[in-house]
């Protein structure tokens, strides 16, 4: 039996007139066998830092209360904010995937025959293509984000599976829908796109961010606006520049 991988994603700034300079796109992954651990110790994180009201008796009941989301990153959460990046560092089984497109005003759409939600999955696409291995078996999981998202997952779904001719679907198990505020590392993944969409994106507007910034680079050893080796597997980064040629 196939070992199976659980992948969490998240993108941040992926309208086309959202006013944004980049847009990110981006996967937190583990081991499925490890998934309750994970979710268990983000839980005590909460714990710990007094975010779960004392009537609430269980982790069901936390995830309807506290979000984990880098908009909501404040000087009188930071440290919290820091443990939970300390332990994504800390453990082994944990793995972060991004691809941002930088200089998004300057995407010549029509000059190659996309429209901006085309472009949306080739760049979904291939943030995702460096994570999947055809000896492994993936459920990945994608943010509600509008309307329209039962219809782009089900083509993302759909264009995965063509590319690695898994027309059984072993390697693709499932591209499902999910809520947020009720999986903790989609809250995580969150997290850190949207650390990289501040950072590539130039701006510099809140002390505690940058702060949360430099702890992330402390403990990447990367400047986080440069493209890591392919074979990084612990927080790698791809960026996307318009000017280059137009696929990864």
């Amino acid at each position: 039996m196939r070992e199976t991988v659980n992948i969490y994603c998240d993108e941040s700034c992926h309208l086309q007139n959202d006013g944004e300079a980049v847009m990110a796109i981006g996967a937190v992954y583990c081991p499925a066998a490890k998934k309750k651990e994970i979710f268990e110790r983000l839980f005590e994180f909460k714990q710990k830092h007094d975010l779960i009201p004392k009537h609430k008796k269980n982790e069901k009941d936390n995830r309807a209360y506290y979000e984990l989301k880098w908009n909501k990153v404040s000087k009188s959460k930071l440290e919290y904010y820091k443990d939970v990046i300390n332990y994504f560092f800390d453990d082994d089984d944990l793995h972060f995937r991004s691809l941002i497109v930088a200089n998004k005003a300057k995407i010549e759409y029509e000059k190659f025959n996309h429209t901006h939600d085309t472009f949306y999955y080739k760049m979904y696409f291939g943030m995702l293509k460096a994570i999947l291995n055809p000896d492994l078996a993936h459920y990945i999981y994608i943010d509600i984000k509008d309307t329209r998202s039962k219809e782009k997952v089900h083509k993302l779904e759909q264009v995965l599976r063509n590319d690695k001719y898994d027309y059984a679907k072993e390697i693709i198990k499932q591209v499902q829908q999910v809520r947020s505020h009720e999986v903790e590392l989609i809250q995580l993944a969150d997290l850190l796109i949207g650390a990289m969409a501040y950072i590539n994106g130039g701006k510099n507007e809140s002390n505690p961010k940058n702060e949360l910034i430099e702890l992330i680079k402390h403990r990447s050893k990367y400047s986080l606006i440069k493209s890591t080796l392919l074979r990084e597997s612990k927080f790698n980064i791809f960026i996307w520049e318009p000017q280059k040629p137009y696929f990864l």
